[in-house]
């Protein structure tokens, strides 16, 4: 079938309507329990938005939905952005307050929820005076009939789909706001990046509240005809088997999901599938070539994009480790920098005059990009989220010239001689010890790799007596591991500076629904000795050695009676 040009277009739903024209029973969303050829999903959209119509939804409104990953979550979502209402996509592992705050930021009290998570709701609409109407597809079924969808005017391409909450690794996630010129944007690009055929299926096990597996995944595979294979949950023993069996050709990744097939015994269904490309973001380099090599992957297509953003990387040459570089023919339509921050604040370093500073090749910097460009296309620019504070910090002004405007990604990066970009950290997560600047990303990999660690997050902490912030680690531990060959292997992988102070032995280190490390919940655990927050350990260098922390230790420490110049061991002496 021709390609569709997105421009003709002001909805996802309407580039499905026009595809399911042409081929409307080749099937477009196989879930594990129901399955959507094009003309399903058509009508299925269209009577969830009659549905919503008939209990009071308007253009301009905001319903919140709240369902595991599925063809209908898909279907709702079509439908309701189509009326010109916008629809909050809620974190399906938020509970209690982090949930409250979720709807709220969303400016909703209206909730589509699946019934196996009505009891979270209940709970918190038990005690909240806001009150909270929810509404279950399964207890009234979607309606009939699209008489009164076909006298309502389709939204502006400039209207609000959906909103999208930011990960929150650190704290409460902000919810950003996504236009369909943005929806429209992602779909039709990727599509094209992917080279999308017909024929094609996608696998896509990332959750569907999120922008990379809900829209990203979604939209180029339904805008060009394809078909997306919908899984609830990521399973690493089972993947291979169901990636054959579905007869999938694109994997839409996230890193660590690479990492964790990377780690997991042989089995004879490696590379027993039809994959032709592996799409996606956070693919370390250190993972890249041994998940290449022993699953037989022909392409990889790493890319960088924030939800929120306009900053968007692909790399398109394959460059292991990278996220991608701009052709020199298209930095006028992408302009995109690196600027000099300060690693305490985090704030931009300004000259004399009061302008940023661009970094040279292979200096780490802060990403930014320029909003408002002329000649950009629509959805390209910064559409903000629902908290307007938040939306101006995001904002750096008069950065290179008087009047300019740049995105703060909030990402470090480094840009290497030949134009392509590598992610380091994110800014907040990066610390500054013994005049040096950490980067948690890359402590965390090389633990990681380390024989017998399963899992690990680095971070940093801040003690009385002491300059920056001494680096720790939480760490997850399999069979062989050894806590002096940890040690050993610090010292050969990692500068003296960069090695953890304290480290934590953990059961189990919280992810986020993208497998993200959350880390708030240890930063603010700190050096606890509490049993529940894991074993905590000190990197003796007197000693040679980690040594198990108790709390005179720790008075010690905090006394200033170990001096962090001497005593605290920053690595293996």
């Amino acid at each position: 079938m021709k390609q569709l040009d997105s421009s003709q277009h002001t909805t996802i739903l309407s580039v499905v309507r026009e595809v399911a024209a042409v081929q409307g029973d080749r099937p477009a969303l196989i879930g594990e329990a129901t399955q959507f050829s094009y003309r399903e999903l058509v009508d299925r959209a269209d009577a969830y938005g009659q549905w919503a119509l008939a209990r009071g939804v308007e253009a301009g409104d905001v319903v919140c939905l709240l369902m595991p990953n599925c063809p209908d979550y898909v279907a709702i979502w079509f439908g309701l952005t189509n009326l010109g209402c916008a629809v909050a996509l809620i974190n399906t592992g938020l509970v209690g307050d982090a949930l409250v705050h979720s709807i709220r930021a969303s400016g909703s009290r209206r909730v589509i929820a699946d019934a196996s998570l009505l009891a979270r709701l209940r709970e918190i609409a038990s005690r909240s005076t806001d009150g909270l109407e929810i509404w279950v597809p399964d207890e009234y079924g979607p309606d009939d009939g699209t008489s009164a969808l076909a006298r309502r005017r389709a939204p502006a391409r400039s209207d609000r789909a959906l909103l999208i909450s930011t990960s929150g690794t650190t704290g409460l996630p902000k919810s950003a706001n996504i236009t369909h010129a943005r929806v429209l944007e992602w779909s039709t690009w990727f599509a094209g990046m992917m080279d999308v055929q017909p024929q094609d299926r996608l696998y896509d096990c990332l959750p569907l509240y999120h922008s990379i597996g809900g829209v990203v995944a979604i939209g180029s595979m339904l805008s060009r005809g394809a078909s997306v294979v919908i899984r609830t949950r990521f399973s690493a023993r089972r993947f291979w088997d169901d990636i054959a069996q579905t007869g999938c050709t694109i994997f839409q990744y996230i890193g660590e999901l690479c990492r964790y097939l990377a780690r997991a015994p042989r089995q004879p269904a490696d590379t027993a599938h039809r994959l032709r490309l592996c799409c996606g973001n956070g693919l370390r380099g250190d993972v890249w070539q041994e998940f290449q090599n022993r699953f037989r992957i022909p392409r990889i297509l790493e890319f960088y994009a924030a939800t929120e953003g306009h900053v968007s990387l692909y790399n398109c040459e394959g460059r292991p480790g990278a996220i991608g570089r701009i052709p020199g023919f298209l930095a006028h339509r992408f302009p995109v920098a690196l600027i000099r921050t300060d690693a305490e604040t985090g704030e931009p370093i300004r000259d004399a005059d009061g302008r940023c500073i661009a970094c040279v090749a292979d200096e780490l910097g802060e990403a930014i990009g320029q909003v408002g460009v002329a000649g950009s296309r629509p959805g390209r620019g910064f559409d903000g989220y629902t908290d307007r504070e938040a939306s101006a910090r995001k904002i750096a002004r008069d950065v290179f010239a008087e009047g300019d405007r740049w995105f703060r990604t909030g990402d470090l990066m480094r840009r290497d001689r030949a134009g392509f970009f590598y992610f380091i950290d994110r800014l907040g997560d990066t610390y500054r010890w013994k005049g040096e600047n950490v980067s948690t990303m890359e402590v965390a990999a090389v633990i990681e790799a380390c024989p017998g660690v399963t899992g690990a997050v680095a971070y940093g902490v801040a003690l009385p007596h002491t300059d920056g912030r001494m680096g720790m680690a939480a760490i997850t531990v399999g069979e062989g591991f050894d806590m002096a060959a940890l040690r050993a292997y610090l010292s050969a992988h990692l500068p003296e500076f960069a090695h953890p102070v304290f480290l934590r032995v953990c059961e189990a280190i919280e992810t986020t629904g993208t497998f993200r490390p959350t880390k708030g919940k240890l930063v603010r655990e700190g050096l606890s000795l509490s049993p529940d927050a894991g074993a905590l350990w000190f990197n003796d260098r007197r000693e040679g050695c980690f040594v198990a922390c108790d709390e005179p230790l720790l008075s010690r420490i905090r006394d200033g009676g170990l001096s962090p110049s001497e005593q605290v061991a920053s690595g293996a002496g």
